[in-house]
């Protein structure tokens, strides 16, 4: 870069010009939804591909829901309410931790080889769970498992985004939530289908058919691309350029490619710039150097400029949880119990249901989700599901003493509960995931999402724990419980969340401004001009 400079008056400005004016003029081509997807065919199977992190995701949270009724099960692991609620938990509280752990790796070793890296530890944490002998070795597998979960929940999205183009980069990401949704789909039936076979195997078998998942995801994984804008900030910029040209389906010198290719060199020169200027005694000094850049990475996240996107996407990880949905993925059975289905079998089936539903409403939001944005969808959302809540309150207050004279009643309960699942699926399932994968930089990216995805488990350990402790004593309080948070939920995205719909990873400072603002607006400018003088010096060479 010296050298561009040092040479400039040396340089032909009419041939700069004319490349400059060239390179405006080109179109990115559009197409969102499924129209995005025809036209981005590769890109759209290979986030297809990397959502099995989902589905691994949604079957070991699921799956539980129905193990911890089977007679066998609460046999060998008997427990209070308080200790069911921890054994529940305690794969959201190993998320937690693999969320914060991930965040390094990614950076260091790259998207790909951490997804790997994280299937070798769920195939630990499976094996230990699905051969549990006493409830130590239960609470431990389930701890590492989720070690692995909480990993994929950040690796996944991340992936997803850094590899799609803008215009279908939601609903690419929200593939995740719906892969989510269908692993908790078939572990409901799995659960269902065994529960009658009586013996150790009705919930053994169930949790160690993850382990299948994992296998695919983990050797698969290795055949795909690295991510281009990680790549090109590693410094591996023609791999990042033939990646970038596989994905789009383009030739490598196609306008559309090299603009993006560009945009990706751009914000990496940008970002090394930042840290040149804010971290000099590290940057020359070898990996001891990286780590301390690393450690304060996440110190800077909670800086002026920083910590508004954080709040954001925190946020949005605190009310998807405080909606109540997970509490249903846990403890259906319990739940529709507690509104008068009776038998195990009854429950069972309508916990089945529901994860129906919860698949089937997340297939709109992938294909719409760029067409119709996030922030209206959210708040819609809140509002309905608000109302779910209450309506089952009500009808469990007037209800609870005598469900059997009142069936009808609760049947109207389970309709609402049903109603609520859908509001869930098409908007506070996926949106907040692919806010929080949206709006950070590429410098703090990997860990301002591993900083929301930790907030995302630390809520929803808080719900494992403490739902089943609700139920038995609150009753119907938990309804409304949930429905004063999703109520807040609607004012907290109307002043707070802005719309992210089609804007570029790189146009993320635009929409939250903070310190960079004009410093960084500067320093951007000279990186493009550096840019510009190069790229175009080579074509009149």
């Amino acid at each position: 870069m010296e050298k561009t400079e040092n040479h400039r008056d040396e340089f032909d400005n009419s041939s700069l010009n004319h490349h400059i004016e060239k390179e405006e003029r080109v179109v990115v081509p559009p197409g969102n939804g499924l129209s995005g997807f025809v036209k981005n065919p590769y890109v759209f199977l290979t986030a297809v591909f990397a959502s099995i992190g989902g589905i691994l995701f949604g079957y070991d949270q699921g799956v539980i829901s129905g193990v911890q009724e089977m007679a066998d099960f609460k046999e060998r692991f008997p427990m209070t309410s308080t200790q069911t609620g921890f054994m529940v938990s305690i794969l959201e509280l190993g998320a937690w931790a693999g969320a914060w752990i991930i965040g390094y790796f990614a950076d260091r070793i790259g998207r790909k080889n951490s997804i790997v890296l994280s299937n070798v530890i769920f195939l630990l944490g499976s094996a230990i769970q699905g051969g549990a002998q006493n409830i130590g070795m239960l609470l431990g597998g389930r701890f590492v498992t989720g070690m692995a979960v909480g990993a994929l929940s950040l690796l996944v999205p991340l992936y997803q985004s850094e590899i799609a183009p803008p215009e279908i980069r939601g609903s690419l990401i929200s593939l995740q939530q719906l892969a989510i949704c269908f692993g908790i789909l078939i572990s409901f039936w799995i659960d269902y289908g065994l529960t009658n076979i009586g013996g150790q195997a009705a919930w053994r078998i169930p949790l160690c058919l993850q382990i299948v998942f994992s296998l695919v995801l983990g050797i698969g994984i290795i055949f795909f691309p690295y991510s281009p804008r990680w790549l090109m900030s590693k410094g591996r910029e023609e791999e990042a350029l033939k990646v970038l040209s596989k994905l789009r389906r383009l030739p490598q010198d196609h306008p559309t490619v090299q603009a993006e290719y560009k945009d990706i060199k751009v914000t990496v020169e940008f970002d090394r710039h930042i840290e040149r200027q804010q971290y000099p005694q590290h940057v020359d000094n070898g990996s001891k150097g990286r780590m301390m850049i690393g450690a304060l990475g996440y110190r800077d996240l909670f800086k002026k400029g920083s910590f508004n996107r954080v709040f954001v996407g925190s946020m949005l990880m605190f009310f998807q949880q405080f909606t109540g949905m997970n509490a249903l993925v846990y403890y259906a059975p319990k739940i529709f119990k507690s509104i008068g289905l009776t038998g195990d079998s009854v429950s069972l089936l309508a916990t089945g249901v529901v994860g129906i539903i919860n698949f089937v409403g997340t297939i709109p939001t992938v294909i719409l989700l760029d067409v119709l944005g996030r922030k209206t969808a959210l708040m819609v959302a809140s509002l309905v599901m608000g109302v779910c809540m209450l309506v089952v309150a009500i009808i469990t207050a007037l209800c609870q003493h005598d469900w059997p004279s009142h069936s009808a009643e609760g049947w109207v309960s389970v309709a609402f509960i049903y109603i609520f699942i859908c509001g869930f699926a098409v908007a506070w399932g996926p949106i907040p995931w692919v806010v929080c994968a949206e709006i950070f930089p590429l410098r703090s990216r990997a860990k301002g999402m591993s900083v929301t995805t930790s907030s995302n488990w630390m809520n929803n350990f808080i719900i494992g724990l403490i739902v089943p402790v609700m139920l038995e004593n609150i009753t119907y309080g938990t309804y409304i419980f949930f429905a004063c948070f999703l109520f807040l939920s609607f004012a907290f995205v109307w002043y707070f969340v802005p719309e992210t719909k089609g804007r570029s990873l790189e146009e993320m400072d635009e929409i939250f401004g903070g310190q960079s603002a004009v410093h960084d607006a500067q320093i951007m400018n000279e990186v493009q001009n550096r840019i510009n003088a190069n790229d175009a010096k080579r074509e009149v060479a």
